[in-house]
């Protein structure tokens, strides 16, 4: 008989995936935790979900054409002006987090640029070539990167280096805040950054990381000063909040944490406990 949690795992695994039950318990079963099996499918998808290309696959010119009317005219690339056309005719804000994960699968060099080889490959991938088509590409991207958590890593190591001014090895702390301020609480919403325990099983909600501790990190980096965000600060960062319990008492100060990060968990423990004293 099946309990209650695995049913859970099941229902969020063929929630992201869309596999069939039969496909997420084999995945489920081989992988047990759910973020790797989703992982694990979409690198390696079983035979029933190889599905035959689409009847109508993206058209390379109808593409051509769009890249072409959002195009800098005195350049190569779609600069920022183009981006904030392109938005207002898809009805979505610039500032919109979906829009990370088309930088994430157009491989947009820059904030706001689009090269029209990334451009060409992506959309053909994500299955768009006119405004509605793109329209809806959107809507699932938003969905799968709000709950599937191996691709939510995936589109948030890239914002690193997307976000990142060309030349730097670190990203301003108010950039790497404004970044924060639109993955994590989408990722937390949905799901895909749902706590994980230390048997490696995702934990009850409200366990783990909660909303207003990003209004804390913010806080902490404000008074610690400094100027940049490392890139290991900004990987390491994700796994830290997946795994911190709600009280910052299991924090292994062994682990190879940045120090950053080791000097929050000291200064969030201490307003733990300034909060219990009421």
């Amino acid at each position: 008989m099946v309990d209650r949690k695995t049913e859970e795992n099941i229902a969020q695994f063929c929630g992201v995936t869309g596999a069939s039950v039969k496909d997420a318990k084999k995945f489920l079963d081989k992988y047990k935790r759910v973020d790797v099996a989703i992982d694990a499918y979409y690198n390696e998808p079983p035979p029933s979900a190889r599905a035959p290309p689409p009847a109508a696959a993206a058209s390379t010119s109808k593409l051509n054409a769009l890249f072409d009317k959002y195009k800098d005219p005195r350049g190569t690339e779609i600069n920022v002006d183009g981006t904030i056309r392109l938005c207002e005719d898809l009805k979505v804000k610039p500032e919109d987090v979906v829009l990370l994960a088309v930088a994430y699968e157009l491989k947009s060099p820059r904030i706001g640029e689009w090269g029209r080889a990334g451009w060409l490959e992506g959309w053909k991938s994500i299955g768009g070539d006119t405004l509605p088509t793109m329209t809806s590409a959107l809507a699932r991207l938003r969905t799968r990167l709000g709950q599937d958590p191996a691709y939510f890593q995936k589109v948030y190591n890239y914002t690193f280096d997307f976000a990142r001014a060309e030349g730097q090895r670190s990203i301003a702390v108010e950039t790497a805040q404004d970044f924060w301020g639109l993955l994590l609480p989408h990722g937390l919403a949905g799901g895909a950054l749902a706590h994980i325990d230390a048997a490696g099983d995702t934990a009850m909600e409200g366990e783990g990381w909660r909303g207003e501790y990003l209004d804390w990190w913010f806080e902490f980096l404000g008074e610690r000063g400094g100027k940049g965000v490392s890139k290991d600060t900004w990987v390491m960062f994700l796994d830290f909040i997946r795994t911190i319990d709600a009280q910052f008492a299991e924090y292994d100060t062994e682990a190879a944490w940045p120090s950053t990060i080791d000097d929050f968990v000291e200064w969030a423990r201490a307003r733990v406990q300034a909060e219990a004293l009421g």
